[in-house]
C-alpha cells in the first residue's frame, strides 16, 4: 500500500511580540534618562599616564578654572540632604520642587543667597546666572561656604551611605596655583588629606 506524503510547510516566527517587547523597553530607557548638562566651565585637563576610575557614587567633584569653584555633588539624595542642611545653617528653607530640582542639577557655582533663584531657572538661564558671579566662595575658615558645601556633603553621604566621601578635584591645566590652593586649604582643615585629581589620559611611555 503506497505511503501517503504529507506536505511540507515552511516554518514562520511571529516577530510581533518581540518587536513589541524592544519598543517598549526602548521608550522607557528614554524617558527615564536624564541627560548629561554641559559643564560650566571650559576645562583644559592636564594629561597623566595614570589610569584610575572615577566612582559614580559617594563623589564630590569640585572643579576649578579661571578662578572659579563650581561643584558637583553625585547621588540626588545626597544633594537633597545636603542642600536641606545648608538650609538649616543659613536660615534659609526650600520646597520639596525646589530640592527636587536641585537634586537633577549637575554643578552649581554660586553664592548661597543666590542659589534659589538659581534653582528655579532653566538650563540656559542658569548658564547666563552663574557668569555674574565668580563661583562658590573658596574662604577656607568654617564659616566659607565652600568649607561648609564639603563638610556637609560628606555628613549626607554617611548618614545615608554610611561611607565616607571620596573628593576629586578637576582643575584646569593652566589654572593658577593660588585657586587650587584655596581647595587644598579647605579639604586640610576637615582633615581630608587623600583626594584625586582628574586628568586626561596619555598614551603611556614606551
Amino acid at each position: 500500500m503506497p505511503r501517503v506524503k504529507v506536505p511540507r510547510k515552511s516554518t514562520a516566527v511571529d516577530m510581533t511580540a518581540m518587536c513589541d517587547v524592544a519598543f517598549l523597553l526602548l521608550t522607557f530607557f528614554i524617558l527615564t534618562a536624564t541627560s548629561r548638562q554641559p559643564d560650566p566651565l571650559d576645562v583644559k585637563l592636564p594629561s597623566s599616564t595614570v589610569t584610575f576610575k572615577v566612582p559614580d557614587k559617594d563623589l564630590a567633584i569640585l572643579t576649578v578654572g579661571k578662578g572659579k569653584v563650581f561643584m558637583e555633588i553625585i547621588g540626588q539624595d545626597v544633594k537633597k540632604l545636603t542642600l536641606q542642611k545648608m538650609a538649616q545653617i543659613y536660615g534659609q528653607s526650600f520646597t520639596e520642587d525646589e530640592l527636587k530640582r536641585f537634586g537633577v542639577v549637575t554643578s552649581f557655582g554660586v553664592p548661597f543667597q543666590n542659589l534659589k533663584q538659581f534653582i528655579n531657572m532653566n538650563g540656559d538661564q542658569r548658564s547666563k546666572f552663574e557668569k555674574q558671579f565668580n563661583g562658590i566662595p573658596t574662604d577656607s575658615t568654617r564659616t566659607g561656604q565652600l568649607f561648609q558645601w564639603v563638610e556637609q556633603s560628606r555628613r549626607a553621604t554617611a548618614e545615608l551611605h554610611n561611607v565616607d566621601m571620596r573628593i576629586s578635584i578637576k582643575g584646569d591645566a593652566d589654572e593658577e596655583y593660588e585657586t587650587v590652593r584655596k581647595i587644598v586649604d579647605v579639604l586640610q582643615k576637615q582633615k581630608i588629606n587623600k583626594f584625586s585629581l582628574i586628568t586626561s589620559a596619555e598614551a603611556a611611555a614606551k
